[in-house]
């Protein structure tokens, strides 16, 4: 029977301490395979170390594993079972280990929150980092009415940040369909009793041109959502999708979606369109560099290293920041 007294830390928990920079050593024991699909790698300080637990119960001597005596270590793995067996033997041996609950599984619905520079009309801007998956979220606020874009399907998270910033939510906005993970807009949106908006485009399949089961309020280029005392304006960008839209706001900030990122942009080949969609996506990048201007601040729906953080961790870049060293989108 698992030791109920075996010290554990909460994935939200140990996001938070390596998002502050806290220098925990991280042990992933799952298989080669599934640590190379994707692993904890949020944190400046963090120093990560993979090894199947297989081997690590074989072990005779633990100096192989080249952790540190003197740190703590957090033994993760698929759904916080092996992970025990693994912390165990390390305490047994002096380390200060910990077990992280619900492993890997539960790190998914992580959410560390960003809060951002207001804007004139925005009282709150918020970027939610779902860390397992690279995805973000954000939240406007203007006046106690709230936008929420691209949010995860853990709504819960925003229920509680909403009651934090004490908004009530006015809409909810797709930036595109997304491809990589499920979208919470739709629940929201009937748990909320706001409108769903997206473009005309991605509710239909990009395959036939069948129409999809979305009941959703269409979102055009030029278009406008109105809330509190903000307008944020919707510019039509395909090529990731048939439908991206980036939603600009004050003329200060630019939510981009997947069409554009801070060291990348978006694939244009997620529906065998490659060819005609990768001209659409140039033409949308064309359109961006001669029309928005340079201090325009780009909060986009992904990120894929560390590098791409501000110093205040929040995943952001100006636009002509972009432009000068995002080689894809210069």
């Amino acid at each position: 029977m698992p030791d109920p007294t075996l010290p554990q830390i909460a994935p939200q928990e140990l996001a938070e301490r390596l998002d502050r920079g806290e220098a925990l050593q991280v042990l992933d024991v799952r298989a080669p395979e599934k640590v190379e699909k994707g692993h904890i790698s949020i944190g400046a300080e963090l120093d990560f170390h993979a090894h199947p637990n297989s081997k690590i119960l074989a072990l005779p001597d633990l100096t192989t594993l080249h952790l540190d005596t003197a740190r703590p270590v957090v033994v993760v793995c698929g759904h916080g079972n092996s992970s025990k067996k693994a912390t165990a033997l390390l305490r047994q041996r002096g380390y200060e280990a910990y077990s992280v609950n619900g492993g890997m599984a539960a790190w998914e619905s992580v959410y560390v929150a960003r809060r951002l520079s207001p804007t004139p009309s925005l009282s709150h801007v918020v970027q939610l980092d779902r860390v397992g998956k690279g995805a973000l979220s954000y939240v406007l606020v203007s006046d106690g009415d709230a936008v929420v874009v691209d949010p995860g399907r853990h709504l819960e998270r925003y229920d509680a940040l909403l009651a934090e910033l004490q908004a009530t939510p006015a809409a909810v906005v797709d930036t595109h369909i997304h491809a990589d993970y499920v979208s919470g807009a739709r629940a929201a949106a009937a748990r909320w009793q706001v409108p769903y908006f997206l473009h005309p485009d991605d509710a239909v399949s990009p395959y036939d041109q069948r129409p999809g089961n979305l009941a959703s309020q269409p979102l055009g280029d030029g278009d406008t959502i109105a809330f509190g005392r903000a307008t944020l304006r919707a510019a039509h960008v395909p090529g990731h999708t048939l439908g991206s839209v980036a939603l600009l706001a004050d003329d200060g900030l630019a939510l981009t979606g997947d069409f554009l990122f801070v060291q990348s942009v978006g694939r244009p080949d997620l529906a065998g369109h490659s060819d005609a969609w990768a001209k659409l996506l140039w033409r949308s990048l064309e359109r961006a560099r001669q029309t928005w201007p340079g201090d325009l601040l780009i909060l986009p729906a992904h990120y894929a290293a560390e590098g791409e953080r501000r110093a205040d961790r929040a995943v952001a870049a100006r636009f002509d920041v972009i432009t000068a060293t995002n080689s894809v989108a210069a």
